[in-house]
Protein backbone atom coordinates (compact mmCIF):
# COMPACT_ATOMS: atom_id res chain seq x y z
CA UNK A 1 0.00 0.00 0.00
CA UNK A 2 1.51 3.28 -1.12
CA UNK A 3 0.87 6.32 1.11
CA UNK A 4 -0.48 4.23 3.95
CA UNK A 5 0.00 3.93 7.69
CA UNK A 6 1.40 0.84 9.42
CA UNK A 7 -0.56 0.98 12.69
CA UNK A 8 -2.21 -2.46 13.10
CA UNK A 9 -5.85 -3.19 13.78
CA UNK A 10 -6.99 -6.54 15.16
CA UNK A 11 -10.26 -7.98 13.85
CA UNK A 12 -12.54 -10.15 15.96
CA UNK A 13 -14.63 -13.21 15.08
CA UNK A 14 -16.82 -10.99 12.91
CA UNK A 15 -14.36 -11.38 10.04
CA UNK A 16 -14.57 -15.19 10.08
CA UNK A 17 -18.36 -15.00 10.05
CA UNK A 18 -18.28 -12.44 7.25
CA UNK A 19 -15.97 -14.60 5.14
CA UNK A 20 -18.26 -17.61 5.60
CA UNK A 21 -21.43 -15.63 4.84
CA UNK A 22 -19.95 -14.12 1.67
CA UNK A 23 -18.45 -17.39 0.45
CA UNK A 24 -14.96 -15.88 0.39
CA UNK A 25 -11.73 -17.89 0.49
CA UNK A 26 -10.20 -18.33 3.93
CA UNK A 27 -7.11 -16.34 2.95
CA UNK A 28 -9.28 -13.27 2.42
CA UNK A 29 -8.67 -12.51 6.10
CA UNK A 30 -5.02 -11.81 5.29
CA UNK A 31 -6.04 -9.47 2.47
CA UNK A 32 -8.56 -7.67 4.67
CA UNK A 33 -6.01 -7.13 7.42
CA UNK A 34 -3.32 -5.98 4.99
CA UNK A 35 -5.58 -3.38 3.37
CA UNK A 36 -8.20 -2.34 5.91
CA UNK A 37 -5.97 -2.20 8.98
CA UNK A 38 -3.54 0.47 7.72
CA UNK A 39 -6.32 2.32 5.90
CA UNK A 40 -8.49 2.48 9.02
CA UNK A 41 -5.51 3.74 11.01
CA UNK A 42 -4.98 6.51 8.45
CA UNK A 43 -8.64 7.53 8.57
CA UNK A 44 -8.70 7.60 12.38
CA UNK A 45 -5.46 9.57 12.55
CA UNK A 46 -6.63 12.12 9.98
CA UNK A 47 -10.16 12.36 11.29
CA UNK A 48 -11.81 15.57 10.23
CA UNK A 49 -15.21 17.18 10.83
CA UNK A 50 -18.40 15.10 10.58
CA UNK A 51 -19.21 13.73 7.16
CA UNK A 52 -15.59 13.13 6.13
CA UNK A 53 -15.75 11.37 2.75
CA UNK A 54 -13.36 8.54 1.93
CA UNK A 55 -13.49 7.61 -1.75
CA UNK A 56 -12.70 4.02 -2.69
CA UNK A 57 -12.11 3.54 -6.41
CA UNK A 58 -11.66 0.08 -7.91
CA UNK A 59 -12.45 -1.57 -11.20
CA UNK A 60 -15.22 -4.08 -11.63
CA UNK A 61 -14.61 -7.27 -9.61
CA UNK A 62 -11.65 -5.77 -7.75
CA UNK A 63 -13.28 -6.46 -4.38
CA UNK A 64 -13.98 -2.84 -3.44
CA UNK A 65 -17.50 -3.47 -2.08
CA UNK A 66 -16.33 -6.38 0.07
CA UNK A 67 -13.31 -4.52 1.39
CA UNK A 68 -15.43 -1.45 2.08
CA UNK A 69 -17.73 -3.59 4.25
CA UNK A 70 -14.73 -4.81 6.26
CA UNK A 71 -13.33 -1.28 6.54
CA UNK A 72 -16.64 -0.04 7.87
CA UNK A 73 -16.60 -2.70 10.60
CA UNK A 74 -13.03 -1.82 11.59
CA UNK A 75 -13.84 1.88 11.82
CA UNK A 76 -16.96 1.22 13.88
CA UNK A 77 -14.89 -0.95 16.22
CA UNK A 78 -12.63 2.08 16.61
CA UNK A 79 -15.63 4.10 17.80
CA UNK A 80 -16.53 6.01 14.65
CA UNK A 81 -19.99 6.27 13.15
CA UNK A 82 -19.88 5.27 9.50
CA UNK A 83 -22.20 5.36 6.49
CA UNK A 84 -21.52 3.54 3.22
CA UNK A 85 -22.63 4.87 -0.16
CA UNK A 86 -22.04 3.07 -3.44
CA UNK A 87 -21.89 4.96 -6.72
CA UNK A 88 -24.07 2.13 -8.07
CA UNK A 89 -26.90 3.22 -5.78
CA UNK A 90 -26.93 6.61 -7.50
CA UNK A 91 -27.90 5.20 -10.90
CA UNK A 92 -30.65 7.10 -12.64
CA UNK A 93 -34.04 5.43 -12.72
CA UNK A 94 -34.41 3.10 -15.67
CA UNK A 95 -37.04 5.38 -17.23
CA UNK A 96 -34.61 8.31 -17.13
CA UNK A 97 -31.85 6.27 -18.74
CA UNK A 98 -34.22 5.21 -21.51
CA UNK A 99 -34.91 8.88 -22.19
CA UNK A 100 -31.15 9.46 -22.51
CA UNK A 101 -30.96 6.45 -24.82
CA UNK A 102 -33.62 7.97 -27.09
CA UNK A 103 -32.45 11.56 -26.99
CA UNK A 104 -28.65 11.25 -26.75
CA UNK A 105 -27.37 7.76 -27.58
CA UNK A 106 -28.71 4.17 -27.32
CA UNK A 107 -25.69 3.04 -25.28
CA UNK A 108 -26.87 5.21 -22.37
CA UNK A 109 -29.57 2.67 -21.63
CA UNK A 110 -26.78 0.59 -20.07
CA UNK A 111 -26.04 1.79 -16.54
CA UNK A 112 -22.52 2.40 -15.34
CA UNK A 113 -20.70 5.16 -17.18
CA UNK A 114 -20.70 8.83 -16.16
CA UNK A 115 -23.96 10.39 -17.27
CA UNK A 116 -26.05 7.47 -15.97
CA UNK A 117 -26.00 8.55 -12.30
CA UNK A 118 -28.05 11.06 -10.32
CA UNK A 119 -25.18 13.33 -9.31
CA UNK A 120 -27.46 15.87 -7.61
CA UNK A 121 -28.82 13.10 -5.38
CA UNK A 122 -25.27 12.04 -4.51
CA UNK A 123 -24.31 15.58 -3.53
CA UNK A 124 -27.43 15.95 -1.41
CA UNK A 125 -26.77 12.66 0.39
CA UNK A 126 -23.12 13.49 1.15
CA UNK A 127 -24.10 16.93 2.40
CA UNK A 128 -26.88 15.58 4.59
CA UNK A 129 -24.74 12.87 6.21
CA UNK A 130 -22.55 15.54 7.79
CA UNK A 131 -25.50 17.22 9.53
CA UNK A 132 -27.93 16.41 12.33
CA UNK A 133 -31.03 14.51 11.31
CA UNK A 134 -31.97 11.54 9.18
CA UNK A 135 -30.58 10.83 5.72
CA UNK A 136 -32.17 8.25 3.44
CA UNK A 137 -29.53 6.42 1.41
CA UNK A 138 -30.75 5.32 -2.04
CA UNK A 139 -30.61 1.62 -2.93
CA UNK A 140 -30.41 0.40 -6.52
CA UNK A 141 -31.80 -3.04 -7.37
CA UNK A 142 -29.74 -4.55 -10.18
CA UNK A 143 -32.21 -7.40 -10.58
CA UNK A 144 -34.92 -4.96 -11.71
CA UNK A 145 -32.44 -2.44 -13.14
CA UNK A 146 -34.10 0.31 -11.12
CA UNK A 147 -33.90 2.13 -7.80
CA UNK A 148 -35.84 0.63 -4.92
CA UNK A 149 -38.80 2.72 -3.71
CA UNK A 150 -37.49 2.64 -0.14
CA UNK A 151 -33.96 3.59 0.86
CA UNK A 152 -32.02 3.03 4.09
CA UNK A 153 -32.37 5.64 6.84
CA UNK A 154 -29.19 6.75 8.63
CA UNK A 155 -29.02 9.05 11.65
CA UNK A 156 -26.55 11.90 11.26
CA UNK A 157 -24.12 13.33 11.56
CA UNK A 158 -21.78 10.43 10.81
CA UNK A 159 -18.05 10.66 11.31
CA UNK A 160 -17.07 9.01 8.03
CA UNK A 161 -18.76 8.30 4.70
CA UNK A 162 -17.25 5.45 2.67
CA UNK A 163 -18.06 6.30 -0.94
CA UNK A 164 -17.11 3.45 -3.28
CA UNK A 165 -17.44 2.89 -7.00
CA UNK A 166 -15.62 1.88 -10.14
CA UNK A 167 -14.93 5.47 -11.27
CA UNK A 168 -15.10 7.37 -7.96
CA UNK A 169 -12.61 10.22 -8.12
CA UNK A 170 -11.97 9.88 -11.86
CA UNK A 171 -11.09 12.85 -14.07
CA UNK A 172 -11.97 13.29 -17.76
CA UNK A 173 -9.74 12.49 -20.70
CA UNK A 174 -8.47 15.11 -23.09
CA UNK A 175 -9.31 13.41 -26.38
CA UNK A 176 -11.87 10.66 -26.88
CA UNK A 177 -12.17 10.85 -30.67
CA UNK A 178 -10.38 7.59 -31.51
CA UNK A 179 -12.34 4.41 -30.68
CA UNK A 180 -10.50 1.91 -28.48
CA UNK A 181 -12.61 -1.24 -28.90
CA UNK A 182 -15.24 -2.89 -31.10
CA UNK A 183 -18.12 -1.44 -29.11
CA UNK A 184 -16.92 2.11 -29.77
CA UNK A 185 -16.08 1.45 -33.42
CA UNK A 186 -19.35 -0.30 -34.26
CA UNK A 187 -21.93 1.22 -31.91
CA UNK A 188 -20.49 4.72 -31.39
CA UNK A 189 -18.79 5.44 -34.72
CA UNK A 190 -19.32 9.21 -34.52
CA UNK A 191 -18.18 9.39 -30.86
CA UNK A 192 -21.42 10.90 -29.51
CA UNK A 193 -21.66 8.45 -26.62
CA UNK A 194 -18.07 8.70 -25.43
CA UNK A 195 -18.09 12.50 -25.85
CA UNK A 196 -21.24 12.73 -23.70
CA UNK A 197 -19.70 10.47 -21.04
CA UNK A 198 -16.46 12.45 -20.92
CA UNK A 199 -18.35 15.77 -20.73
CA UNK A 200 -20.48 14.47 -17.85
CA UNK A 201 -17.35 13.38 -16.02
CA UNK A 202 -15.76 16.78 -16.62
CA UNK A 203 -18.85 18.59 -15.33
CA UNK A 204 -21.24 17.46 -12.60
CA UNK A 205 -19.14 14.50 -11.44
CA UNK A 206 -16.21 16.73 -10.50
CA UNK A 207 -18.43 18.56 -8.01
CA UNK A 208 -19.42 15.22 -6.50
CA UNK A 209 -15.85 13.91 -6.35
CA UNK A 210 -14.63 17.21 -4.87
CA UNK A 211 -16.33 16.12 -1.63
CA UNK A 212 -13.76 13.33 -1.26
CA UNK A 213 -11.21 14.08 1.45
CA UNK A 214 -9.20 10.87 1.11
CA UNK A 215 -9.00 8.95 -2.18
CA UNK A 216 -8.07 5.26 -2.19
CA UNK A 217 -7.37 3.31 -5.38
CA UNK A 218 -7.52 -0.48 -5.59
CA UNK A 219 -5.30 -0.80 -8.65
CA UNK A 220 -5.79 -3.81 -10.90
CA UNK A 221 -2.71 -4.99 -12.82
CA UNK A 222 -4.45 -4.47 -16.20
CA UNK A 223 -7.79 -4.09 -17.90
CA UNK A 224 -7.44 -7.60 -19.32
CA UNK A 225 -7.44 -9.00 -15.79
CA UNK A 226 -10.49 -6.91 -14.92
CA UNK A 227 -12.36 -8.66 -17.73
CA UNK A 228 -11.13 -12.04 -16.52
CA UNK A 229 -12.21 -11.29 -12.95
CA UNK A 230 -15.66 -10.21 -14.09
CA UNK A 231 -16.09 -13.35 -16.20
CA UNK A 232 -15.00 -15.41 -13.21
CA UNK A 233 -17.71 -13.74 -11.11
CA UNK A 234 -20.41 -14.64 -13.63
CA UNK A 235 -19.12 -18.21 -13.94
CA UNK A 236 -19.51 -18.62 -10.19
CA UNK A 237 -23.02 -17.17 -10.39
CA UNK A 238 -23.96 -19.59 -13.19
CA UNK A 239 -22.63 -22.50 -11.14
CA UNK A 240 -24.59 -21.42 -8.07
CA UNK A 241 -27.80 -20.96 -10.04
CA UNK A 242 -27.35 -24.41 -11.57
CA UNK A 243 -26.88 -25.98 -8.12
CA UNK A 244 -29.91 -24.20 -6.71
CA UNK A 245 -32.16 -24.67 -9.74
CA UNK A 246 -32.26 -20.93 -10.39
CA UNK A 247 -32.82 -19.06 -13.62
CA UNK A 248 -29.56 -19.27 -15.58
CA UNK A 249 -30.63 -16.20 -17.57
CA UNK A 250 -29.74 -14.16 -14.49
CA UNK A 251 -26.06 -14.77 -15.27
CA UNK A 252 -24.19 -13.51 -18.32
CA UNK A 253 -22.11 -15.63 -20.65
CA UNK A 254 -18.44 -14.80 -21.15
CA UNK A 255 -19.30 -13.04 -24.41
CA UNK A 256 -22.02 -10.98 -22.70
CA UNK A 257 -19.61 -10.02 -19.92
CA UNK A 258 -17.03 -8.91 -22.50
CA UNK A 259 -19.64 -6.73 -24.22
CA UNK A 260 -20.78 -5.24 -20.92
CA UNK A 261 -17.27 -4.52 -19.66
CA UNK A 262 -16.41 -2.87 -22.99
CA UNK A 263 -18.64 0.02 -21.86
CA UNK A 264 -16.18 0.58 -18.99
CA UNK A 265 -12.92 -0.09 -20.83
CA UNK A 266 -11.94 3.43 -21.86
CA UNK A 267 -12.33 5.00 -18.43
CA UNK A 268 -10.95 1.95 -16.60
CA UNK A 269 -7.73 2.14 -18.61
CA UNK A 270 -7.56 5.90 -18.02
CA UNK A 271 -7.99 5.47 -14.25
CA UNK A 272 -5.30 2.78 -14.05
CA UNK A 273 -2.87 5.04 -15.88
CA UNK A 274 -3.73 8.41 -14.33
CA UNK A 275 -5.08 8.00 -10.80
CA UNK A 276 -2.07 6.33 -9.10
CA UNK A 277 -0.14 9.58 -9.40
CA UNK A 278 -2.62 11.57 -7.30
CA UNK A 279 -4.57 9.12 -5.10
CA UNK A 280 -3.85 9.44 -1.37
CA UNK A 281 -3.43 5.68 -1.04
CA UNK A 282 -2.82 3.11 -3.78
CA UNK A 283 -3.28 -0.61 -3.17
CA UNK A 284 -1.49 -2.49 -5.95
CA UNK A 285 -3.38 -5.75 -6.53
CA UNK A 286 -1.93 -8.88 -8.08
CA UNK A 287 -3.76 -11.29 -10.39
CA UNK A 288 -5.36 -12.99 -7.38
CA UNK A 289 -6.74 -9.65 -6.13
CA UNK A 290 -4.33 -9.64 -3.22
CA UNK A 291 -2.02 -6.74 -2.32
CA UNK A 292 1.36 -7.00 -3.98
CA UNK A 293 4.18 -7.56 -1.53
Amino acid sequence: MRGGCSKPFIMDAWLSDFIAAEGLPADFAETALAICGPLAARIVADRGPPGQVVGVCGSQASGKSTLTAVLRHVLEDAGLTVASLSLDDLYLQRADRLVLAREVHPLLATRGVPGTHDVALGLAVLESLGRDGETVLPVFDKATDDRKPQGVAVAGPVDVVLFEGWCVGAVPQGDVSAPINALERERDPDGRWRTFVNAALAGPYQALFARIGLLVLLKAPSFELVLSWRQEQEAKLRARLAREGGDLKRAMTDAEVADFVAHYERLTRHILAEMPGRADLVVDLNAARRPKT
